[in-house]
């Protein structure tokens, strides 16, 4: 995805654009890190790196399909230089494939995701958890995320980020986009994607006078961990239903899982994420805002 100054506005287009991790050799790839958010913040979403290493991985294993990335958030990526994702492959066999895949920016270890890959193969047996009974998107409330392709409606939810609005830890989350990839990595890609943006909200949600619209300025959070297990096949057309539960806040982290349906009820991908919700220390006041992690 090209930075320049005239290139300011988000697209699902170029989002999958900037997924499409170009490979500099088998086990390493180069990923640019895009452009500033509307509110300038400097810091790259930790699941747009899970995304390229996502597509980077299924590259690696042609004829595989990506079924379960676990990722840590180490250190903070920014805008800027390009992401370099180097593939560890631990084991590649005819079935099932898996490697840890190293993220760095400037010579730096930044982020690591583990991939596990293989050959989905027929039923033996099938279930699935089924689609929470609630309202649809033509019920749901606009939730401004500005991104040209993207719309986003939550359930029972009018500001996700105010700390006057309080509610169960659970957030509803539907989502559209155009275009939706046909290519199984970039689909999975741009699922996973959203998996990091709603989960701290949720926790904070249950807590009266704490919220999002706070974080960076008086309170520090950051997504630490994401895990998706991908379910076949993985396709869809319409709306999807992303569901958000926190089950658990303390000692500084919050636990979110999550499960992703499509609007006809198929449950096509599921997650989990660890995230840092903590109080914001002196040193980091000397620290812009935008490049807080």
């Amino acid at each position: 995805m090209a930075s320049n100054s005239g290139d300011t506005l988000w697209t699902v287009a170029r989002l999958l654009d900037l997924f499409d991790s170009e490979a500099q050799s088998q086990d390493r790839h180069i990923a640019p890190t895009g452009i500033a958010d509307a509110d300038d913040r400097q810091v790259v979403e930790g699941t747009q790196v899970l995304a390229q290493a996502i597509v980077a991985a299924a590259k690696r294993f042609e004829g595989k399909s990506i079924r379960s990335v676990h990722s840590v958030f180490a250190r903070a990526v920014l805008v800027g230089p390009p992401v370099v994702l180097d593939i560890d492959v631990v084991s590649e066999g005819r079935s099932t494939a898996t490697a840890i895949i190293t993220a760095s920016q400037n010579g730096k270890r930044a982020m690591a995701f583990t991939v596990l890959a293989d050959v989905p193969t027929p039923d033996v047996i099938r279930h699935h958890l089924p689609r929470p009974e609630v309202a649809g998107p033509d019920q749901a409330n606009v939730c401004e995320m500005p991104m040209d392709g993207r719309l986003v409606k939550l359930v029972d939810v009018i500001d996700i980020n105010s700390p006057d609005e309080v509610g169960p830890p659970e957030v509803y989350a539907w989502l559209h986009y155009e275009p939706i990839p046909t290519r199984d990595d970039l689909a999975k890609a741009l699922i996973a994607y959203f998996t990091g943006h709603l989960g701290i909200s949720t926790t904070m949600r249950a807590h009266a006078g704490i919220g999002t619209a706070q974080s960076h300025l008086t309170v520090s959070t950051a997504p630490m961990t994401v895990a998706v297990s991908f379910h076949e096949p993985v396709s869809w057309s319409g709306w999807l239903l992303y569901t958000h539960e926190s089950t658990q806040v303390g000692a500084g982290m919050s636990y979110i899982r999550g499960a992703i349906h499509t609007q006809e009820g198929e449950l096509i991908a599921s997650f989990t994420q660890d995230a840092l919700i903590r109080p914001l220390r002196v040193t980091d006041n000397a620290i812009a805002a935008e490049a807080r992690i």
